[in-house]
């Protein structure tokens, strides 16, 4: 049904081209504010790592391999996106043809009017694109507080699919769960499942702790969103048995951070709220005790990876809107999405079971070594080299 790379031996490696010059296009590349910005910065470094030339467009100022353009505005629009920390970039005929010039293939992050004028343009220049699906329009739905209106969701896909993805045969998913929604919405191309990855520096190790040892430290990462449901951990940390020893940390910043501040004020440890550097962000997961994950949406969370990655056992949303549910080992580490009660109960497991967590801990830190971003760079470098080998032998690009 999907794409997958995990057998090497079916490909054909006497086609395959080893120092791509790529060009990825994107609206935001230069804060690391979403998962989608994260991923491209990620990727772009591993690709010039492993040999690729590797140029970027992108919202910013111009400088080596990378090429800048203006943040656009759209009324309405324009003033909704920037609560999400999101930007839009302006279309440039020129600075696309600059940067396309000699490439090999272009790649698209989102299916905004900026990418669309790009594709546009690579087609006319006879150069091999592929694209990626990081969008979910419950991202959208959810922060205009339509999520229960199905019809637009479905309806998104299938615009988005017309406006955008229809003039691509190949598709980077970065889970089963959105490869599965594209099928299901009518998206007849080839769907690579990929992860996004975590990156190498996420792993156990031991740090001088930042946290308090008195206390049973829960950590959440992610944008302080509604769809982000930080307070469904609040709440269920009031419900637990132990909440008097309970510290929550809720890493990031986001629309909803006065409303999250205001409900912890009654908790009787209020929660810390911070955003952290990378390394700040490594110590910290590596100084708390268990990691919570209340999305109802998510194409896969690299926050999550982060987590696991690094030995903090999960308690994860079973949302069926989510792909996270992935990574549970098993029923422990899920609880029934929006219900604070469930979450409650799976903490308080966690907390008299700490010889279990111990065993679980060692387990997740290995499973996050099967999503080193360093793994996916190089499925994505196979996806790259189908779309060309495809593209010179079908002369094509949407279907």
């Amino acid at each position: 049904m999907f794409v997958s790379f995990r057998n090497r031996h079916s490909i054909d490696w006497s086609s395959w081209r080893f120092n791509l010059r790529i060009v990825l296009v994107v609206d935001m590349f230069d804060e690391e504010n979403n998962g989608t910005t994260m991923t491209a910065r990620r990727f772009a470094d591993m690709l010039r790592q492993r040999g690729h030339q590797v140029r970027v467009v992108s919202i910013g100022e111009s400088g080596k391999d990378k090429f800048g353009v203006p943040e656009a505005h759209y009324k309405l629009v324009t003033r909704i996106s920037h609560k999400q920390g999101f930007c839009f970039a302006t279309p440039d005929e020129k600075v696309f043809r600059k940067a396309f010039k000699g490439a090999d293939i272009v790649h698209f992050f989102l299916p905004f009017p900026f990418e669309r004028k790009a594709a546009k343009i690579a087609r006319q220049m006879g150069i091999p694109t592929s694209a990626a699906f990081h969008l979910q329009p419950e991202n959208i739905t959810y922060n205009i507080h339509c999520e229960k209106v199905e019809l637009l969701s479905v309806g998104f896909y299938r615009f988005a699919h017309r406006y955008f993805y229809k003039d691509f045969n190949h598709i980077h998913c970065p889970s089963k769960f959105i490869a599965g929604e594209l099928r299901k919405n009518g998206y007849k191309q080839k769907l690579y499942v990929i992860s996004n990855g975590v990156d190498d520096e996420f792993r156990p190790m031991e740090v001088e702790k930042v946290t308090d040892p008195e206390k049973f430290n829960i950590l959440m990462i992610g944008r302080l969103s509604y769809e982000k449901k930080q307070d469904i951990l609040l709440k269920a940390v009031e419900r637990s048995k132990y909440a008097d020893k309970i510290q929550v940390y809720l890493a990031g910043h986001g629309p909803c951070e006065k409303a999250l501040r205001k409900q912890g004020e009654t908790m009787k440890n209020p929660p810390i709220f911070g955003f952290y550097t990378k390394e700040e962000l490594i110590r910290l997961i590596n100084s708390c005790d268990l990691y919570v994950h209340a999305a109802y949406i998510e194409s896969e969370a690299i926050a999550c990876m982060e987590a696991f990655a690094c030995g903090l056992v999960p308690v994860i949303s079973n949302s069926p809107k989510s792909a996270t549910v992935q990574f549970a080992l098993d029923d422990r580490s899920l609880f029934e999405a929006d219900n604070p009660d469930d979450l409650a109960r799976k903490i308080d497991y966690w907390i008299e079971n700490p010889e279990m967590k111990a065993i679980m801990s060692t387990k997740y830190a290995m499973q996050g070594n099967t999503y080193r971003v360093s793994e996916s760079v190089k499925q994505a470098e196979l996806m790259f080299n189908d779309a060309i080998n495809d593209f010179k032998e079908n002369g094509g690009y949407g279907r």
